[in-house]
């Protein structure tokens, strides 16, 4: 007898929210967000994020993150901590191409030593993330991104984890098109802009990049401002995840 899970496989079945149809229509990161919902629900998953790999320490969690449906108070939090670089999720999926599953400890440091293991196992369950299914994932222009999809459920078997990886290829070339598109419809920042932007995003404060470039804290919001609305972005942190994505800074 035939396995039904290999069946589909074989022949190239796919959810039916994931259609030609429906992929070659996306054009916002609003219909993505849409079609990861439709691939949780579809897979039994609570949470998903896609966000630029954490290579470093220099840009925070919440400024890397694309697209998520993370509770802004779990995002504030894990942000805080200042884990996402050091954590079982980004060392075990940046050591491979294959698919990579956990349990709640996946967002802790891989280091069992660092005393925030435990707090950030406890954050984790309490927002129901006992479980995480990720992908590391690059662009044609072979930067790095990461998709996780986490929630309660039960580890996948390897017919469904296939069908999750490809699902997962397809959703990720949908926003990788969103880019292209923002990139096209966004004014150009200017040189000062640039500079704000970039500072910003290592972590200097409005007063910090005043003294950097010699001009005033009020100049300096100003071009943060006119940089948000050029990015069409809704605050500053968005705006330094959106230059992030878009390679301006």
């Amino acid at each position: 007898m035939r396995d039904p899970d290999n069946m589909l496989l074989q022949e190239g079945w796919s959810p039916e929210f994931l259609s030609s149809a429906n992929i070659e229509t996306v054009q916002t990161e609003y219909e993505v967000l849409h079609l990861m919902r439709q691939c949780a629900h579809h897979f039994r998953f609570s949470h998903f994020l896609v966000s630029r790999f954490p290579a470093n320490a220099q840009q925070r969690f919440a400024e890397r993150l694309l697209v998520s449906n993370w509770p802004a108070d779990l995002v504030r939090k894990y942000d805080a901590m200042n884990l996402f670089h050091v954590s079982r999720l980004a060392i075990e999926t940046g050591m491979t191409k294959l698919p990579v599953q956990g349990d709640s400890s996946f967002l802790a440091p891989s280091d069992w030593e660092n005393a925030q293991v435990g707090e950030a196992i406890a954050l984790a369950e309490s927002h129901g993330l006992s479980g995480s299914t990720a992908f590391l994932l690059h662009s044609t222009t072979s930067d790095p991104y990461l998709m996780v999809f986490s929630g309660s459920r039960a580890q996948l078997a390897r017919p469904e984890l296939a069908e999750l990886h490809f699902a997962a290829l397809q959703l990720f070339e949908c926003l990788e098109k969103t880019f292209v598109a923002a990139t096209a419809g966004r004014e150009k920042l200017s040189s000062r802009e640039v500079e704000c932007l970039r500072w910003a995003a290592a972590g200097k404060s409005s007063d910090e990049i005043a003294i950097i470039l010699g001009i005033s804290v009020y100049t300096v919001s100003s071009y943060f401002k006119s940089a948000t609305r050029k990015l069409q972005a809704v605050n500053r942190m968005q705006a330094i995840a959106i230059a992030l994505r878009l390679r301006l800074i």
